[in-house]
């Protein structure tokens, strides 16, 4: 190897330590890595950046515009309660989740799944107390998992099938891989569930590491043509609020305190909710719930387009002294008082009776015209906005999952490919207003994506310097002549390179190699071929192996080492059931 190969290994090597031992950002270790290999010629702007223009990044960024729809209009919220529903524990919050991901994943690309599942889960962990960091990669190695029982699961194995077919006249059908793929899936989730106690961090979220936070006394009206009628608090999902507790309910004057999960709603119920202000958020997006005061309807434009802001109130303002009401707040400031908190303690009673007093923090739904109008205002010390806290607009809630559905059927039986058919979902959620084109553009996150695409970069540098070619020679040198023990090379070679570079590019580089393997042992390539699909599949052990890692990397706050403390022995794991099912099923 020429001093090129030399320099991409120690930048790989570098890049996979600081990560490790480091809290520094992914994207700029990455982005620095590439960034030297560019300078010192190893890779030219084309070879380094090339990932930018990979259909495998734009369809994840198009996602996110998906994504946002979904979250813009409850579509997030209907799928938390019609498919994850109610956990009994941490365990059976896992199973719940990964086996409708690992079947749905089965059908179609794992990242959209993934992505659309996200921010579902991070509100189903907020509401049922759990932490993201058990739930977040035990998504991501679900859909993996899925992808691995159907030749359409992964975009790796249609790769590798295509090649199969232009090599040698027969691919793989449909389910063919379900024999292997299958085991490997019942005990991946298996293992998963039973190690993730020891395996997986337990980080919570930052609402309840707060040891004095701020509540507020919010009162809603139950939608007399709501969805909630005729439910039971349990039910209805409003027993267990992270960080609020229904307080009581007013049913026509008549007070139901220490209300029981039994109790039914009514139409026109007004519940009082007692909690912190994230989870005032939360409670604003449920469908059937609508503020007890009138005046946000008063306000011009549909609720959509307003945020949630709070703000500290001087003694210059010119309300202070005076009732919400007759201090004609929302004349004034075209915003309305949701909720009031003095001194860290919340206030109850009607909002408009509320006497203003100094320092008083007001929980206001307004337009983002009055963040920027009273920033520096006199009339407020602080003016902080909410974020992620415009009320969705539910009666959109049908169209998106309907784009949701056409982008699954479409990409699914292939007459789309999946970013074709992402794109096709994206327009439609902004064409039919599921999403605003401000709100599509801030919910794309870019960390994510110039991670993805600096592994391109380090990946074209250790093909183009030959280093990938060395390392894999050199191992399938080492296993003789057994067909066994060259099966068991080539899927923990194609897994060692999945866990540095992409796992297409894992796959392309080692099914030449195992081609001339099997027709110098001469036997059948296919066990070869279903090797490389699911070792490149099925990368469990750092964050850049696979898109869906990379996703998951920061909304569970994770390290790098996370992966790998739970990754390599599920590597293992899976690796043994494959070397050991696939000569029963395909033979030598």
């Amino acid at each position: 190897m020429g001093w090129e190969a030399w320099l991409t290994v120690a930048v790989v090597v570098g890049v996979l330590g600081v990560l490790t031992f480091t809290r520094l950002a992914a994207d700029m270790v990455f982005l620095g890595g590439v960034t030297i290999l560019l300078l010192t010629g190893v890779l030219d702007a084309r070879a380094a950046f090339g990932g930018l223009a990979n259909q495998g990044l734009i369809t994840v960024a198009v996602l996110y515009v998906v994504v946002s729809g979904l979250q813009e209009t409850g579509g997030i919220h209907w799928i938390v309660q019609r498919v994850l529903g109610r956990p009994r524990s941490l365990g059976h919050a896992q199973l719940k989740l990964m086996s409708p991901v690992a079947v749905l994943s089965a059908f179609m690309n794992n990242t959209p799944v993934v992505a659309m599942l996200i921010p579902a889960v991070n509100e189903w962990a907020q509401k049922f107390g759990l932490s993201n960091s058990k739930l977040m990669i035990p998504l991501s190695y679900a859909a993996i998992l899925g992808g691995t029982c159907t030749v359409i699961g992964t975009s790796t194995n249609l790769v590798v099938n295509g090649l199969l077919v232009d090599r040698t006249d027969h691919g793989l059908r449909m389910f063919d891989l379900a024999w292997v793929g299958l085991p490997v899936a019942v005990v991946g989730i298996a293992f998963i569930m039973l190690t993730t106690r020891w395996l997986l961090p337990d980080r919570q979220p930052p609402m309840q590491r707060l040891t004095d936070p701020r509540e507020y006394s919010v009162e809603m009206l139950v939608d007399p043509e709501g969805p909630l009628v005729g439910k039971s608090i349990e039910s209805a999902g409003l027993r267990h609020l992270s960080g609020m507790f229904l307080a009581e309910i007013d049913r026509n004057g008549d007070i139901l305190p220490a209300v029981a999960p039994q109790e039914k709603l009514q139409g026109g119920d007004r519940l009082v909710f007692v909690g912190v202000v994230e989870s005032v958020v939360e409670l604003q997006k449920i469908r059937g719930l609508t503020p007890a005061t009138d005046q946000v309807f008063k306000l011009e434009g549909h609720r959509s387009e307003r945020i949630m802001i709070e703000a500290v109130v001087s003694g210059s303002c010119p309300v202070v002294g005076q009732t919400i009401r007759d201090g004609r707040f929302r004349s004034r400031y075209d915003a309305v008082v949701i909720a009031v908190a003095r001194n860290g303690v919340r206030l109850g009673g009607k909002i408009g009776d509320i006497v203003i007093q100094p320092g008083d923090t007001l929980l206001l739904e307004a337009k983002q015209a009055f963040v920027d109008q009273q920033r520096n205002s006199r009339d407020f010390f602080l003016v902080s906005q909410i974020r992620d806290s415009s009320p969705p607009r539910h009666e959109r809630a049908p169209v998106a999952l309907a784009m949701l559905g056409v982008m699954v059927v479409t990409a699914g039986i292939g007459v789309l490919s999946m970013l074709e058919a992402a794109l096709l979902a994206a327009a439609g959620m902004l064409l039919t207003g599921c999403c605003t084109v401000e709100n599509a553009r801030r919910n794309i996150d870019w960390s994510v994506l110039l991670v993805i695409a600096a592994a391109f970069g380090l990946g074209a540098a250790m093909e183009q310097t030959g280093v990938a070619l060395v390392v894999a020679h050199s191992v399938i040198q080492a296993a003789g002549d057994a067909p066994l023990v060259n099966l068991v090379a080539i899927y923990l070679l194609t897994a060692a390179f999945t866990a540095v570079i992409t796992n297409n590019a894992a796959a392309l580089l080692m099914f030449p190699i195992a081609m001339a393997l099997s027709s110098d042992l001469g036997v059948s390539i296919m066990p070869f071929a279903v090797a490389i699909m699911l070792a490149a599949s099925a990368s469990f052990a750092t964050p850049i192996g696979y898109q869906t890692n990379l996703m998951v990397y920061g909304p569970g706050g994770y390290h790098f080492s996370d992966f790998m403390r739970i990754g390599l022995p599920l590597n293992l794991v899976t690796a043994l059931v494959a070397v050991l099912v696939i000569p029963l099923v395909w033979g030598f």
